[in-house]
Formats: C-alpha cells, sequence, structure tokens
C-alpha cells in the first residue's frame, strides 16, 4: 500500500487559514511543514482567536 503524503496547505486551508491570501513564497514555506507542526500552528490561532474580544479594530498605517 502506497504511503499517503501530508499536503499542509491543504491542511491549512480546511482549518480555515486564508492561505490563498499568502504570496507563493509563503505557501511554499508553509508547504514544507509537517503534520505535528500544522496541528500546532492551527492551535496557536484557535488559541489567539479564543482570547479575541468579538469585535476587533484595525491599525491603519498610511505609510
Amino acid at each position: 500500500m502506497a504511503a499517503v503524503s501530508f499536503d499542509a496547505i491543504t491542511a491549512l486551508s480546511d482549518a480555515g487559514q486564508p492561505v490563498e491570501l499568502l504570496t507563493v513564497r509563503q505557501r511554499e514555506a508553509l508547504a514544507t511543514l509537517t503534520e505535528q507542526e500544522v496541528a500546532v500552528l492551527v492551535d496557536v490561532q484557535r488559541r489567539l482567536h479564543d482570547a479575541s474580544p468579538d469585535v476587533e479594530g484595525q491599525e491603519l498605517k498610511l505609510l
């Protein structure tokens, strides 16, 4: 039976990460993540989201 390779970009996308907004080089870097690394990244993002208020302002930088 052939081993199934892990697709980090698909896993991140399935977890709700906006990978489509990343540059090609950023996607290439994330594509090298292991399954465990993706799990940690998704967990940290979830924790940050859970700790944020429901509505969060954004800083506007003009220059």
